[in-house]
């Protein structure tokens, strides 16, 4: 069969269900940013800490372009690695309280990396049902034996667990701050369990590095948890405003990861004037540590005057949230309806979320006013109520 034939189908059908995708460009990368000739609040984008457009991150990755050139040439296995890769990795150590660390070409390919490196087929991978599509792939590309507990249930965790008998591995799986509901997880509660059951804990921070802990260290370091979560994974692309992934743990770990890890071992390493740049974010949350304080009291501002108009925000607990909509179609026309109107709100739909859950996820950043902010969600409310 023509493959242009039934994959046409599938997009057709995926059109009917308000499912299909497509990629809209735009004219400036996150915060807020114009458009049309309006002022646009582009709730769309991951850079919490408005840092994409930083002075200091451009000047360290102009520095840095100049310094080594575009590219690293090739895995650091084959022809070693730059100074400015074993800084970053360095001083994500020191702001994840662990003793080393390990970057990635990005955050999917350091839970790829971690997971297939941790586990196999005799081994057992257990992951929150909420997780992100990085760690579902990995836990299936592993080819251990796939569980999934209930969200945010520890309880549920610890009945699967039990019922795993030796010789195989156990690791341990979850988001500290989901991406789409923006709740949190329970991580000392989860420390706890996978402790009893000698389980490895991995915790993905992507959302959360720059926006929790005393320097925006993360969950992890703010719950002091560092010695019971053995993986913590995250992303230099978000909070950070750069790109690349990374994973902190034991220098022990280390080693084994640079030794298993395919994603270090057969990808070239990351630029150097990204890392750079990634470096000058880190090395700015200590200057500036107001700003993660910053994005999660407005966000609880937002939250809560959203759920005065009468929507649905579900547990979110971060500076993402999500107000539920259910329909597919609704939710896209809502999106475009407030897209109009300057603000920038993306619909999710499935498979990213559970079917019925169609949302917009508004990611709130340190680019906007108190009473931007405010003005938003009186648009929100309103456009919400009229659909």
């Amino acid at each position: 069969m023509n493959p242009e034939t039934w994959i046409q189908k599938q997009l057709d059908q995926a059109s009917l269900d308000g499912l299909e995708r497509s990629i809209p460009v735009v004219s400036r990368a996150g915060g807020v940013g114009p458009d049309t000739g309006m002022r646009v609040l582009d709730f769309s984008s991951n850079d919490y800490l408005n840092l994409v457009h930083h002075p200091r991150l451009r000047d360290a990755a102009r520095d840095a372009l100049e310094k080594y050139g575009a590219g690293a040439g090739s895995s650091r296995l084959l022809c070693g690695t730059l100074p400015v890769h074993e800084e970053l990795e360095a001083a994500i150590a020191l702001l994840k309280g662990y003793p080393a660390a390990l970057s990635f070409g990005s955050g999917f390919l350091a839970n790829i990396g971690v997971i297939t490196a941790m586990a196999n087929r005799n081994d057992h991978v257990f992951t929150d049902r909420l997780a992100h599509a990085s760690i579902i792939d990995a836990t299936v590309q592993s080819r251990a034996k796939g569980h999934r507990f209930r969200h945010n249930n520890p309880d549920h965790l610890d009945s699967l667990l039990r019922k795993v008998k030796p010789p195989g591995r156990k690791l341990v799986v979850t988001e500290s701050v989901f991406s789409m509901d923006g709740d949190l997880a329970p991580l000392p509660e989860l420390a706890e369990v996978c402790s009893r059951h000698d389980a490895v804990l991995a915790v993905d921070e992507a959302h959360a590095i720059g926006i929790f802990g005393p320097i925006g260290g993360g969950r992890i370091s703010e719950a002091t948890l560092s010695r019971q979560v053995q993986l913590c994974v995250g992303t230099l692309s978000k909070a950070l405003g750069s790109y690349g992934g990374f994973v902190a743990c034991s220098n022990l770990m280390r080693r084994w990861l640079v030794n298993r890890a395919r994603p270090v071992i057969y990808s070239t390493a990351l630029p150097p004037s990204v890392a750079a740049s990634a470096l000058a974010a880190i090395q700015l949350l200590s200057a500036e540590p107001h700003r993660g304080k910053v994005v999660l009291k407005n966000s609880d501002a937002l939250r809560r005057r959203l759920q005065e108009g009468g929507l649905n925000t579900l547990d979110s607990r971060s500076q993402i949230i999500p107000v539920l909509v259910g329909d597919n179609d609704r939710t896209l026309r809502i999106s475009l309806q407030l897209r109009e109107k300057g603000i920038i709100a993306a619909p999710i739909r499935p498979p990213t979320v559970p079917s019925g859950t169609a949302r917009l996820r508004l990611s709130i950043t340190y680019a906007y006013t108190e009473e931007e902010l405010q003005e938003a969600a009186e648009t929100i409310i309103r456009v919400v109520h009229e659909s």
